[in-house]
């Protein structure tokens, strides 16, 4: 379900479907690095102001979906304008900074990124950019990474797949919001 919270700033309207709190799993694979699974906390949260919040945590898991250790960690605000134009700049725990560019899709919850501008700090590892896609899928949201250094070509390197974390705000403020004539018996609803 996609709430569009009374406070959001107008312009926000149509990236409403990233709000909340996520979490999933996937896989990370780059030439250089360890191939591994990995688990992801992502939260998108908005103050009343023309952009949304973003904060990434991952971290590597075990065979048994264990928390090994931390793999990457990123924050980010999101604006979008009038022609749908989705802008982000994005600061990782690597040491690079990012400026990102795309669009989100006619009809579909989907977002196409681009980075634009890329910075690195002297501790960072190689990379010259990357792409990513998000996209809400049945209530989900699904993304993948692609990256590029001076050695690697532009390829996919990290994917998730991450559900809604529904807390018990969440379950109290939508039980508030249920019409006072339900059935008794829940059945009549499906008639």
């Amino acid at each position: 379900m996609i709430e569009i919270p009374s406070d959001l700033h107008k312009d926000l309207v149509p990236l409403a479907f990233l709000l909340g709190n996520w979490a999933g799993a996937g896989v990370h694979d780059f030439p250089g690095a360890e191939k591994c699974n990995f688990g992801q906390e992502v939260a998108f949260t908005h103050d009343g102001r023309d952009f949304l919040e973003y904060h990434s945590h991952t971290w590597v898991l075990d065979n048994d979906g264990n928390k090994v250790r931390p793999l990457e960690s990123e924050s980010a605000f999101w604006r979008i304008d009038a022609d749908r134009k989705v802008e982000v700049t994005m600061t990782r725990d690597d040491g690079v900074v990012e400026i990102w560019y795309g669009e989100l899709a006619k009809q579909k919850p989907q977002i196409d990124l681009v980075t634009d501008a890329v910075a690195r700090t002297a501790a960072s590892g190689p990379y010259t950019g990357g792409k990513r896609l998000y996209g809400y899928v049945k209530s989900d949201l699904m993304w993948v990474g692609e990256k590029q250094t001076p050695e690697v070509e532009l390829r996919p390197y990290m994917s998730a797949h991450l559900k809604k974390v529904v807390t018990p705000e969440d379950v109290e403020r939508w039980a508030k919001a249920l019409p006072d004539d339900m059935p008794d018996d829940g059945i009549a609803f499906f008639k």
